[in-house]
């Protein structure tokens, strides 16, 4: 038999998307999320993709880090 977990969780973890219609088209989008990321030190553990969002999985201590990063990278305000 095999000697690793067939399944593990982690309840410390939380997730940051990126969401817009027309990325599939328009290069660079994953690339830039994860080059904020990484510049933050910031260990992406999962990638989920669709047509029109990317989503990482992080460590939950560092979601609202990433979120700030994240809208700068993008040039989102940032509500309050």
């Amino acid at each position: 038999g095999l000697n690793s977990p067939l399944c593990a969780s982690d309840s410390k973890l939380g997730k940051v998307s990126i969401i817009g219609t027309g990325m599939q088209n328009i290069p660079g989008y994953a690339a830039r999320m994860f080059d904020t990321l990484s510049q933050q030190d910031i260990n992406i553990q999962l990638i989920t993709t669709s047509e029109i969002r990317i989503t990482c999985i992080i460590d939950e201590a560092r979601v609202k880090d990433a979120v700030r990063a994240l809208h700068r990278a993008f040039e989102v305000e940032m509500e309050e």
